[in-house]
């Protein structure tokens, strides 16, 4: 039962350990690891309730870059303060990182990668049951009564027939939100808070350091707030001043920390809704690609743990690599690539720890709540969106794209249809709904699964050839 054997107080040696395996599972995009987290910190350990959860979670939806790992800082900020967010936040990213640097230097040494393909062809279809998991559970949770269904349907309809820009539906549903909570309150959910009037008890580990009064570090203050930003736009800035100096301004080193610097204030809606405007610039502007490079990234980002939005380290590397002077082809790559992730998730700290304690303060007002319930209900929209996208690309190897004036179509090209993915898929959602496999276990069997009928087919290609 979720709950047993769950401590009050969490050590900060247990919350690593926690954060570290969340890290290392949090495949399947967004939706994935937000389930995963839902799963892990609401579900099975207790360590957060619904109403928090869901609040940081509509708070992490407004902010540029990547949702599920600010919803992971901003959780470990709130159990162990500065060094909570920052474990959380960090171990979130670390295995992705490794394993897309991994990645990127194969792709760029050999560009084929047979044998990364087979090992990660299963875990792909795989990814596809845990995505639709992660709709049904946030789905069941956010969308309380008929309107939050309609604000649900709404904002799918809107992004995905309709190209919507993902921050106008997040801003639309937050609008309506506010002025409905004033004009129908009751049509908006209350949220359950330990504060609240015949509520029960807060009985998570959050809640009980709330009672006891180990949440003090959440309280806004002002010269906390200056601190925070001198510091992180310091941490910000200082690696492109020193490549500036080292490599000159007009390196790509600079030219990369420049450009994705941008890229993480502007690009709302993570990795999907940043790949254009990356791919458009990073081919035509700075030549850093070839056409066509940009989804192969987003392929092996897909199949590695950590935010999708270490695309961009992908672009990175493979800029680094080709226009990095003097230095060796694969050190520049390396050195590319950090530079993109520093500047990438910097700021991904700066928006949570600057702004969650405000957010905190704000938890109980009622406008607050209802706006951020019509975000939360949007949100279900947007996680069918992304959940449909990528199943169409799983199963799928060719999806044309029909504009109809405004209406905008996704049509998969049927002889294309991967015959092998789709059973596999269908085997990990038995796996994951009927026989309740667990995420590892069935991510470990999809993958073996897929490698074998993967090296077994290139094994009969090469003889078929010679």
């Amino acid at each position: 039962m979720a709950g047993q054997g769950r401590l009050i107080d969490v050590s900060f040696g247990e919350a690593l350990r926690v954060w570290a395996r969340i890290g290392l599972l949090s495949f399947g995009g967004p939706a994935g690891q937000v389930a995963l987290m839902h799963e892990e910190l609401v579900e099975r350990r207790r360590w957060i309730d619904e109403d928090r959860f869901l609040h940081a979670l509509n708070y992490c939806m407004l902010l540029p870059g990547p949702e599920a790992q600010q919803l992971a800082t901003y959780i470990g900020w709130l159990m162990h303060g500065l060094r909570g967010g920052l474990a959380a936040g960090v171990l979130f990213v670390l295995p992705g990182f490794a394993a897309v640097l991994a990645l990127s230097a194969l792709y760029a040494g050999f560009q084929q990668l047979p044998a990364v393909g087979a090992v990660f062809f299963g875990l792909k279809a795989a990814v596809l049951a845990v995505v639709i998991e992660a709709v049904l559970r946030v789905g069941r949770r956010a969308l309380g009564n008929r309107l939050m269904v309609a604000l649900a349907a709404l904002a799918f309809v809107a992004i995905f027939f309709f190209d919507v820009p993902f921050p106008a539906v997040v801003l639309g549903a937050g609008t309506f939100g506010l002025a409905g909570g004033r004009w129908r309150p009751r049509w908006f959910p209350a949220g359950k808070t330990s504060e609240s009037a015949g509520a029960p008890a807060d009985d998570t580990v959050i809640g009980h350091l709330a009672a006891t009064g180990g949440l003090a570090h959440t309280k806004p203050s002002a010269g906390r707030a200056a601190r925070v930003l001198c510091t992180c736009l310091a941490l910000w800035a200082a690696p492109l001043v020193a490549l500036a100096a080292i490599f000159g301004a007009d390196s790509v080193f600079v030219k990369e920390g420049v450009f994705f610097s941008k890229a993480a204030v502007v690009t709302f809606g993570g990795a999907y809704a940043s790949l254009g405007y990356v791919a458009q610039r990073a081919v035509e502007t700075y030549g850093w690609l070839r056409p066509g490079e940009m989804l192969d990234g987003l392929g092996l980002t897909e199949t590695t743990p950590g935010p999708l939005i270490l695309v961009l380290q992908f672009v990175g590397f493979l800029g680094a690599h080709r226009g990095g002077g003097a230095l060796p082809p694969m050190l520049a790559g390396v050195l590319g690539a950090l530079v993109t992730v520093w500047v990438t998730f910097v700021p991904c700290f700066l928006w949570i720890f600057l702004g969650a304690p405000y957010v905190e303060a704000l938890r109980h007002n009622r406008a607050l709540k209802s706006a951020l319930a019509a975000i939360t209900a949007a949100v279900v929209g947007v996680i069918l969106n992304l959940s449909i996208w990528f199943g169409l690309h799983v199963v799928f190897h060719r999806i044309d794209v029909r504009h109809f004036g405004p209406l905008r179509l996704f049509v998969p090209a049927f002889g294309s249809l991967d015959v092998a993915a789709t059973l596999l898929a269908a085997l990990a959602m038995l796996a994951v709904f009927r026989l309740k496999l667990g995420l590892p276990k069935t991510l470990a069997a999809s993958a073996l699964v897929g490698a074998a009928y993967k090296l077994d087919r290139f094994r009969i290609d090469a003889i078929y050839r010679s």
